[in-house]
Parts: C-alpha cells; structure tokens; sequence
C-alpha cells in the first residue's frame, strides 16, 4: 500500500510517497536488528557513547536542512522547529554521557567473601512507534537512551513524518554497526508485525489511547516490555493571586502554539470567580494577538493542524461542546490547514473540549469558585499527563500540586514543554508503563541480572 506525506501549508506540496512495508519485510527488519544487537551490545560503552556524539555533530551539521524539512512535512513554526532540532542534538549528547554510567552495583552477600552484584544489560530489540507532532524529538529521546545502552532499534514513525524519519536515519545510521538503527514505513499494517514480534523485547509507543491500549496489551500478552504515553487533556489553573498579564500571556501560548498540536498543550483554563471576568478579557487578547501565517515565516506561533480531518475534528468538537465561542472557531481564508486560535467559555466541565483531547488550537474557559473546587474540575477527566498553577503563593502552590491529578506539574509556567533530563509520563490513561527520559529511561531500555561469586 502505498501513502505520502503532504506539507500542511499547502497541500498540493507532497513532501514524498512511499510504500508501506508489509509483514515479510518487517520480518527482514527484525533479523538484521538482530545481528546487529549481537554486536552492539558487545560494543563497549565508550564505543557506543563516542558513535551517540558522532551523530549528535552530525545533525548538528545538518540542522537547517532537518529544520526545513520538519516545517514542510508537520506545519512546526520556525522558531518551535530549529528548537526542536537542537533539542535534538542536545539529547544525543546527554545519552552519549550516560552510556558511561555505572553498568551495577555491587550488593553485600550471605557470605564475605563472596561477590553479589546487579548488572545492567539491554534487552536486545526495540521499536519505536512515533508521532507526527515532534518528528525529531521524539524518536530521539527513545533511540537515543535505547542506543546508548546497547539495543538495537527499530523506528515507525507516523506516516505523516515519514520524510523527517528518513532523513534522521540518513544523519544518525552511517555512525552505528549495520542493522542497530533502522526505520520502517508504514501505518497499522507494519506496526502489527513489529509489535508482535517475539524477537522485540521493548516496544516504546506515544500516540492515541486507543491504539496504545491495543499495542500494551498485545506486547504485555507476549511477555515484552511496553511502554505508552498517550495524550492528556491539560488543565491550567488560575488563581486570584496570580499575575493575570503574565499567566495570560503564558496560556495563550501553551494552548494555541504549534496550533495546539502538543499532548502536553492547555486544554482546559480554569480561573478562579473573582478574577474570572477580567482574566479572560486578557486571556482573548493575548489568543487573539498570536500571529497565524507560514509556519515558515519569522515570528509565526501557530502554523497549521496536520490536515483536514484534524480541523473538522476540533470543529465539531467545539459545536458538540455547548459553549460561548469567544474568539475564532472558523477556518481560516488560506490554502492550508488554518484554524483561527478558538477560546470557548463554558458553564459547566461537560463536553468534548472538557473531557477529550482537541489536537488543535481550541481551548475551554471555566470557571471555579474556590482552589478546590479548579483541582476537582482539573481532575475530573481520564487524562493526567500535566497540570500547570499559576499562584504568587508558594505554600498554595505545593499544596495544590500534591492534590493534581497529573504526572508532571508545572508551576506559573506553561503546560507545554518538558526538559529532556526529567522524567517525563503521566497518570490515568495518559502513560502506561515506566517513564520516559533522564536517568528514569534506563529502567525500561535495560534489565538487571543479578549475579553471585562464591571464593
């Protein structure tokens, strides 16, 4: 079966057209990740850690180039897509550093003279199923600690990012033995065979609920390693302390940059009653201000959604969800995939855009009579990937944080965002499994074997 990939901008640009690989291919795929296991997870780890800073040079050299292709294949403003590369080479760089760590530690034994330790080591194969929305961050904070620690890996990124897939391939493989870092194209019909697999240990997804669902339970079933992180529907909290300008300013962006295309963008805004009116008086001005042009044009914040069946989505889900629209809820007059920056008030958290994730630039306005009465609403959902407080009372804060209902929260700071040294994951139906990134992705990409020398 054939697909391409299209510029979001202007859908008559196809980025490329492939052919999806189909079971015997993937099948080939995994024999040659299994070869090429077998060398590198003998490959000592200064070897590994120096082939890890030979890459990240490597697309260092070739940023603008990798630029480029993310704002034409996925719509990514320029300023979020030369981000998004150097974040890119940053991560490649820290693995490189932590290939080095200690490989276990030694533990005391019944008898004193004898030697107990705890080893690290990989656990053979991994794929990798990606999104489309971050097309270098992502695969990179899975590959990169995969890599670093001695897997071989095997990528499927969305069809939608194809190109920028290829293109990582093309900087990163030429630096690692034959068959350690591979890509493969295609939709569900490739990522079945891959997860199935009983030759991949580890399967690393981020994606939807229900295909994440599917796929930890199909590897969980076999006995291998899963991990998912699926989405959320993010909540950002506004108290009557707070600094409205800056928090105003602050949620217009996490909700309607990259056009809302972030699993950890605000979805919901709930403000506190007695700052509510002059709060998203504010809060309109600030989405309204956001420039939505060429993605690749300087100064653009919002760009395009992904296609058309992800507008008409956020569409219905604004007309499904009852509300007051108060700015946008329109497409907007351009070839693309425009959709105006949508805020709408609602009177009660009930709804699409209180309960489900909008991949796109429409957030809900709420109102709350009390903190407590903003944590059960941000609560009240089946998502809890982050939640953002924006207070000027520390003491609030903290004990706000430790009621959310979220795996990461972020305080007089925007929901979107992450550093790539935290760990990174969710609660509820937005993570399943250990978490991503730091010093936490070693638990999921190695196993430990415990090991006793009697004298």
């Amino acid at each position: 079966m054939r697909f391409t990939s299209v510029n979001p901008h202007d859908p008559a640009d196809v980025v490329g057209e492939w052919e999806a690989a189909d079971g015997p291919e993937v099948i080939a795929v995994v024999e040659r990740a299994s070869r090429g296991a077998d060398v590198w997870r003998r490959t000592p780890a200064a070897a590994r850690s120096a082939a890890l800073g030979e890459a990240a040079a490597a697309l260092e050299r070739r940023a603008a180039e990798v630029t480029a292709l993310v704002i034409r294949e996925v719509g990514k403003p320029l300023s979020e897509a030369r981000g998004e590369v150097a974040r890119g080479v940053s991560i490649l760089r820290y693995y490189a550093q932590l290939a080095l760590l200690p490989d276990g530690e030694t533990l005391p034994a019944a008898d004193p003279d004898a030697l107990l330790m705890a080893r690290y080591r990989p656990v053979g194969i991994v794929a990798l199923l990606t999104p489309w929305n971050f097309p270098v961050a992502i695969p990179l904070w899975k590959a990169a600690p995969s890599l670093a620690y001695g897997n071989a890996t095997v990528l499927k990124p969305s069809s939608a990012a194809a190109a920028t897939a290829l293109l990582l391939h093309e900087i990163i493989a030429p630096h690692l033995p034959e068959g350690v870092f591979q890509v493969v194209l295609g939709g569900a019909e490739t990522a079945r065979p891959l997860v199935d697999s009983p030759d991949v240990g580890a399967v690393s997804f981020t994606g939807s609920v229900p295909v994440g669902q599917d796929i930890t339970s199909r590897v969980a079933a076999r006995g291998g390693r899963v991990q998912a992180e699926m989405g959320g529907q993010n909540p950002s909290i506004v108290l009557a302390d707070a600094d409205l300008d800056r928090a105003a300013k602050t949620v217009a962006y996490a909700a309607m940059g990259y056009a809302g295309q972030k699993c950890t963008a605000t979805s919901r805004v709930i403000v506190e009653e007695a700052v509510y009116a002059d709060f998203v008086d504010r809060l309109t001005g600030a989405v309204e201000s956001l420039p939505v042009v060429d993605p690749a044009a300087d100064g653009t914040l919002v760009g395009p959604v992904i296609d058309a069946g992800a507008r008409l989505a956020a569409l219905d889900a604004v007309a499904a969800s009852g509300g007051r629209v108060l700015t946008g809820g329109e497409p907007l007059d351009a070839p693309g995939y425009y959709l105006a920056p949508t805020l709408v008030e609602l009177d009660r958290p009930s709804g699409p855009l209180a309960s489900d994730e909008v991949f796109a630039p429409v957030a809900a306005v709420l109102s709350a009579d009390s903190p407590a009465r903003a944590v059960a609403i941000a609560n009240a959902v089946r998502f809890g990937l982050v939640a953002a407080v924006f207070t000027s009372d520390l003491g609030r804060a903290l004990r706000l944080s430790a009621n959310l209902d979220a795996g990461m929260i972020r305080v007089n700071a925007p929901t979107s965002g992450v550093d790539f040294h935290a760990p990174f994951g969710g609660a509820k139906e937005s993570s399943y499994g250990p978490r991503e990134q730091g010093l936490a992705a070693r638990a999921f990409y190695t196993e430990s074997r415990t090991v006793l020398i009697m004298p």
